[in-house]
């Protein structure tokens, strides 16, 4: 291996890197500074965050500079403020000897008019956001004619933040007769259309493997219910006394939402996302360094080109988008030769995507075991007693008050005043793990196997901590679980927990959590949906045990069980398991009229139930059904392709009743309703004889 001497850095930045501890070139810096000192060569890095690329292209770009000439002569564009005011306060670092050399960051946020004055005063280096070097370019207060050393840093980030036509636009002010450095973790199909159009015969130098994640990143795991990845956040917090990472989640929404949760619960947290201004923004960083915060929960957005040494974990709560933000999440930690653990906490539809990254960043995931509450508890009493034992003691400072201390705690023994010490130290935690359950990770290997059988057997029971609600409607109304969660989101206010829904055919029964059953039924209990008025209530026991029995006599061995979900997710993950359904050879089924039973021949195609049911009749030629006024009932023609209300049938409603329109969800949380004439039916029928819906 090569000295920095060796590799041609002069004297006086030598001086500077080894009073910053830097004796030994990494392998990036001994691969690209020799390029750099070079003339008109271009250099495609791809190498990992935290691997030393700073130095790699600060090195040689600051040798490079004439201090004669007060002009940008080195470009180095990157995607965040933060990561900008990083790499131009260790530009000033290494040149800590070169008395004349001037760096200027330059980002959004910040007063324009500053930027301005430095730039005319003449800068030798400038470190830039593409948003705002380009504002200054066309207010002409920047003169890029003898820039000789672009560099790009985290070259697919900026293209991932919609950087491209800005980047474009600066790559064209720039002499062609340059050095051009682009270092990148992956190799996204834009990158190398940049490659192609702006730099010649480029030199690729690759640390590690394309996509690859750095070698002492270790990946972890967690396969858990929904909802219980909350809980399984708190107790890898606990677990790990001294964890200091960042917390990954997808939305804003989701961040700001956790963050508040762990600060509640006692956690030193805070949030980092778009919704922040700038001020709020540097504060939470300020402390986040200062390590006065140990989770930082962030948006893949908001922790773009952060640079903070010596995390200890990085933890994705939800997994990326795009499998590629995965490599950039867990180079967070494991840099400059230290080892860090990035640990997902996954659900079971998520299985498929972790083998998608572990193909991509040629590693294997470990499948983690939940902790245990006394597993934690040991492993926080004995972190206690190492700082006991580490503890500074200051004899000069504390002399004085000594005496006092003594006399106070003179009749406790050794053995209690340890007693007590712990107990001061833990209360808090050993009180929530007494009381709490375990939570078990998901068998991958049997949740299949364990959803079918709880199909055939298994009660309708609501779990712990959730009410069981009734609705009347169900699948022969053509409702779905995106039609009840979209229901529940624009009526009912505040956050919902939804755990297991089963459909039958007149009726559904669906978990929600205790706390939110009553708010849930107030919400719902007057509303209409295609023209009928849905009743909701709380399950009684009969009905529990009816749907349990349904269910057990429809499940067949082919019945695949069902999906569970949390509101949180969209409601696409909520349980949805299919009813029942009966019948005799020549097409005809029957059910009791109290259930709302229906029956029909297969030449006629149709299906009749009791009018207090709002029971539906029709017959092959109309292919349209009809029911009682009193019951909004609907009616109308094949030729027609749908139905239409009957002006004097339930469609129309007073009161306090509420109608619910169906319309592409706009995120507003605008009321919707569906209108009479039902545009996801298309006429004929299923296998059953029934009229065919769609929503």
């Amino acid at each position: 291996m090569k000295t920095f001497e060796e590799l041609g850095i002069m004297p006086s930045i030598l001086k500077a890197i080894s009073e910053m501890g830097y004796e030994q070139p990494m392998p990036v810096q001994e691969e690209v500074i020799p390029f750099l000192l070079g003339e008109e060569n271009d250099v495609i890095a791809l190498a990992q965050t935290g691997t030393g690329k700073t130095a790699a292209f600060g090195l040689p770009i600051i040798q490079k500079i004439n201090l004669a000439l007060h002009q940008p002569q080195a470009l180095v564009l990157c995607p965040t403020r933060e990561l900008c005011l990083q790499i131009a306060d260790d530009l000033n670092d290494y040149s800590k000897y070169i008395d004349e050399l001037k760096v200027l960051p330059v980002y959004g946020g910040s007063s324009i008019d500053s930027q301005i004055k430095t730039l005319r005063k003449g800068v030798h280096i400038v470190v830039a956001t593409p948003g705002r070097l380009l504002d200054l370019m066309n207010r002409r207060c920047v003169d890029l004619s003898g820039i000789i050393n672009v560099i790009m840093d985290e070259a697919d980030e900026m293209l991932n933040m919609g950087f491209t036509e800005s980047i474009d636009a600066i790559l064209a002010e720039v002499p062609t007769e340059r050095n051009t450095l682009l270092f990148s973790a992956t190799m996204p199909a834009e990158i190398a259309r940049i490659t192609k159009k702006y730099m010649r015969n480029p030199k690729e130098i690759t640390i590690g493997n394309k996509n690859e994640s750095t070698a002492n990143v270790k990946h972890v795991y967690y396969m858990v219910n929904a909802r219980d990845k909350y809980l399984t956040l708190k107790r890898i917090a606990d677990f790990y006394p001294n964890i200091y990472g960042i917390v990954f989640c997808r939305t804003r929404k989701d961040t700001q939402e956790i963050a508040d949760k762990l600060i509640q619960d006692g956690y030193n947290a805070d949030s980092l996302h778009g919704d922040l201004s700038q001020q709020q923004r540097d504060a939470v960083m300020n402390k986040f360094r200062a390590r006065n915060i140990q989770l930082l929960v962030a948006t893949d957005v908001a922790a773009r080109g952060l640079d903070v040494q010596d995390l200890t974990h990085v933890i994705n709560y939800s997994l990326p988008d795009e499998t590629e933000a995965y490599t950039h999440r867990s180079g967070r930690t494991g840099r400059a030769g230290k080892t860090g653990v990035s640990i997902s906490i996954v659900h079971t539809k998520e299985k498929g995507k972790i083998r998608q990254i572990e193909h991509m960043i040629n590693k294997t995931f470990i499948a983690a075991v939940m902790p245990t509450g006394k597993e934690i508890c040991e492993k926080q009493v004995f972190h206690f007693m190492d700082q006991i034992e580490k503890v500074q003691v200051n004899d000069t400072e504390i002399e004085s008050l000594l005496p006092a201390v003594y006399r106070k705690l003179e009749w406790l023994e050794k053995e209690d005043l340890i007693k007590r010490m712990v107990s001061l130290e833990l209360n808090r935690l050993l009180n929530y793990y007494s009381d709490a359950n375990d939570i078990k990770t998901v068998d991958e290997s049997s949740d299949r196997k364990d959803r079918r059988e709880s199909d055939r057997g298994a009660s309708l029971a609501p779990e712990a901590g959730f009410t069981k609600l009734f609705v009347g409607m169900g699948k022969m109304d053509g409702i779905t679980p995106k039609n009840l969660m979209d229901l529940i989101n624009d009526y009912v206010e505040g956050r919902v927990q939804i755990g297991k829904i089963d459909f039958f055919s007149r009726y559904s029964l669906f978990d929600v959590e205790e706390k939110s059953a009553k708010i849930v039924v107030g919400a719902l209990r007057e509303l209409d949906f295609l023209g009928r008025n849905v009743k909701v209530e709380f399950a009684t026991e009969e009905q529990i045990a009816r749907g349990t029995k349904e269910r057990t006599e429809s499940a067949g061995p082919r019945d695949r069980g069902g999906y569970k979900g949390r509101r949180e997710d969209g409601g696409s993950g909520s349980n949805y398991r299919g009813g029942s359904y009966k019948g005799r050879s020549e097409g005809r089924s029957e059910g009791r009229s109290s259930e709302g039973g229906y029956k029909g021949r297969s030449s006629e195609g149709g299906y009749k139930g009791r009018s207090s049911e709002g029971g539906y009749k029709g017959n092959s030629s109309e292919g349209g059904y009809k029911g009682n006024n009193s019951e909004g009932g609907y009616k109308g023609r094949s030729s027609e392709g749908g139905y239409k209300p009957r002006t004097e049938g339930g469609s129309s409603y007073g009161g306090e009743k509420k109608s619910y329109e169906s319309k592409p969800y706009s995120g507003t949380g605008e009321k919707r309703s569906y209108p009479g004439k039902d545009k996801g039916y298309t006429g004929g029928k299923d296998k059953g004889g029934y009229p065919k819906k769609k929503y």
